[in-house]
C-alpha cells in the first residue's frame, strides 16, 4: 500500500499563519468594537439629530462612557453644522480624530523599568477580573525578553489562588514566593523585594488578593502593601496595574476610580477582551481617568498578552467590515 496522503492545508489556515501581528491585532479591535457605522446616515442637507441620537446610542452600547461620548458627538455636531461631516467618511474621520486625540497619551506606552535593582510591579483587582493568571501572562512576557522574574503571592488567604499562581511561576520559569497562610500581606512583598535583591533577579510580579474597590478594610491593607514597598525599595512599585475585566463595562470605570483612592494606579491590565464586544472602555479609561490601557488579555494560554497599541485599535475600529 503505498503513503497515505497527507491533508494539504487549506488557503484560509496559510493565510491565517501568514497574517503579520500587526494584522492580527486590527482584527482583534474589529471585532472587539462595531459602532454599527454603517448604519448611520447623515443627510447631506445638515445636520440630522436622530443620526446624532444614533451614534450616541452606539458609543454608549460600546462602553465608551458618558463623558467621551458627549465630546465625540459635540465634535460631530459641530462638524456637522460647519459642512464638515456630511458623508459616512467624513462622519468617520471626525470621530478617528478625536479618539485619536483621547488616546494620544497611551500611544506610546510601555512599562517603567527601575534604572538599578529590581523592578517591581504591584498587581490589583477585584475577585474574579483575572489578575492571577494576568499575573503569569505578564511573567511570561518579561521571561521572553530574558527578564528573570520572582512572582510573590501576597494573596495569604486562598490556598487555591496561591497554587495556582506556582504553577504559572513554574510554566515561565520564574521563581515563586509564599507567604504564611493567613499572614500579613505586606510582609510577604517585603520579603520578596529581600529575595530578589539577594539573587539579582531583575522584576518582581506582587500578587494581591483579589477585593472589592468598596471594601474599605482590605483597601486598607492594599494602602499599606504599598506603604510598606515604598519604604523597602525607592521609587518601588514602579508600576501598580489595575487588572479589569473587559466584560465588566461601565462598572470598571468604578473600579479605577475605588483603587486609585487605595493606591497609584499607573496602568491598567485589560483581561478576557478575546470574549468583550465593548472595547470602547479603553477610550472611557483614558478619557475619565487618564490612566492608560498598557496590557491587553487576548486569550486564554500563556501568550495571550500584549502591550495595548492605540494606532492598532484605531484602524481595527475604523477599518472596513
Amino acid at each position: 500500500m503505498g503513503r497515505k496522503a497527507q491533508k494539504r492545508p487549506s488557503l484560509i489556515t496559510v493565510a491565517r499563519l501568514l497574517k503579520t501581528e500587526q494584522e492580527r491585532t486590527k482584527g482583534l479591535w474589529q471585532r472587539v468594537v462595531d459602532f454599527g457605522l454603517t448604519d448611520l446616515r447623515v443627510l447631506a442637507r445638515g445636520l440630522d439629530l436622530e443620526s446624532l441620537e444614533l451614534l450616541e446610542e452606539f458609543l454608549l452600547r460600546a462602553d465608551f462612557g458618558v463623558r467621551a461620548t458627549l465630546r465625540l458627538t459635540d465634535r460631530v455636531e459641530q462638524a456637522l453644522r460647519r459642512g464638515e461631516a456630511l458623508s459616512q467618511v467624513q462622519l468617520t474621520e471626525t470621530l478617528k480624530e478625536q479618539i485619536s486625540e483621547i488616546l494620544d497619551p497611551a500611544r506610546r506606552v510601555e512599562l517603567i523599568t527601575a534604572a538599578s535593582g529590581p523592578t517591581v510591579y504591584l498587581i490589583v483587582g477585584v475577585n474574579g477580573a483575572g489578575k492571577t493568571t494576568s499575573v503569569g501572562k505578564l511573567g511570561h512576557l518579561l521571561a521572553q525578553g530574558g527578564r528573570r522574574v520572582l512572582v510573590a503571592a501576597a494573596d495569604t488567604y486562598r490556598a487555591g489562588a496561591v497554587a495556582q499562581l506556582e504553577s504559572w511561576a513554574s510554566r515561565i520559569g520564574g521563581e515563586f514566593l509564599r507567604g504564611q497562610k493567613g499572614g500579613d500581606p505586606a510582609a510577604v512583598a517585603f520579603d520578596a523585594l529581600d529575595a530578589a535583591e539577594a539573587r539579582g533577579l531583575d522584576v518582581v510580579l506582587i500578587d494581591t488578593a483579589g477585593r472589592l474597590h468598596s471594601n474599605k478594610d482590605l483597601m486598607q491593607e492594599l494602602t499599606k502593601i504599598d506603604r510598606v514597598i515604598r519604604k523597602r525599595l525607592k521609587g518601588a512599585p514602579h508600576e501598580t496595574l489595575l487588572v479589569l475585566d473587559a466584560t465588566v463595562g461601565q462598572n470598571a470605570l468604578r473600579q479605577l476610580e475605588g483603587f486609585s483612592a487605595a493606591v497609584d494606579v499607573s496602568g491598567i491590565i485589560l483581561s478576557k477582551l478575546d470574549s468583550s464586544s465593548r472595547g470602547g472602555i479603553v477610550v472611557a479609561l483614558q478619557e475619565e481617568y487618564g490612566v492608560p490601557v498598557k496590557l491587553v488579555g487576548t486569550g486564554e494560554s500563556l501568550a495571550d498578552i500584549e502591550m495595548f497599541d492605540a494606532g492598532a485599535f484605531l484602524e481595527g475600529v475604523f477599518a472596513e467590515r
